[in-house]
């Protein structure tokens, strides 16, 4: 199945019943706050959707294969991302929610009895997506002064720094150099 919006079988309207779906969606890309992910294949997704008696339970999982700029060096590089999908649609909209659910953690059935899984299917992949995409943990980024890729060696900039604050093992000013004139009184 390539729909990720579809009207539910009338088997589900009866309490305990379940049923499986599963699919792709072509996303393309998909924006989280600064990042641009650009999806090299379609989203895969599976999912089990059961009658609890007044809503239905919709429980599965999201893979997809995204590429995504470094935050540090710029380049791209690719990340897996596998989310859990999840959603509860009340029956009824005279249905009482759970008292233990908030109201953005739920939605009502349309009368059309379609159900669209789109949302869950990203919301799934936004909460893998790293906070600060990184290609390597000790990506070294760009110099600050001539933006050459430091991943790839010293820039031309670093090897001869024109001042005399300290600086690290990879070349960047040391976080400390401010306090390098300061006298402590000893």
């Amino acid at each position: 199945m390539d729909a990720v919006k579809f009207e539910v079988p009338p088997e589900l309207f009866v309490t305990a019943e379940s049923s499986s779906f599963a699919g792709q969606l072509n996303l393309g890309t998909l924006e989280a706050g600064p990042d641009t992910y650009r999806f090299k294949k379609p989203i895969d997704w599976n999912v089990t959707v059961s009658n609890t008696g007044d809503a239905l339970l919709v429980m599965g999982r999201a893979h997809a294969l995204a590429s995504v700029p470094c935050a540090r060096c710029l380049d791209d590089f690719d990340v897996e991302l596998d989310g859990e999908v999840e959603g509860y649609f009340l029956l009824s909209p005279d249905e009482a929610a759970p008292e233990d659910m908030e109201d953005d953690e739920f939605e009502v059935l349309g009368a059309d009895k379609v159900l669209d899984l789109e949302p869950l299917i990203i919301a799934a992949i936004l909460v893998e997506a790293p906070l600060v995409p990184l290609c390597r943990e000790d990506c070294a980024g760009l110099c600050a002064q001539c933006g050459a890729n430091l991943n790839e060696g010293p820039c031309a900039c670093q090897a001869q720094p024109d001042d005399d604050l300290p600086r690290m093992s990879d070349g960047r000013v040391s976080p400390f150099a401010a306090l390098k004139d300061v006298d402590f009184g000893q």
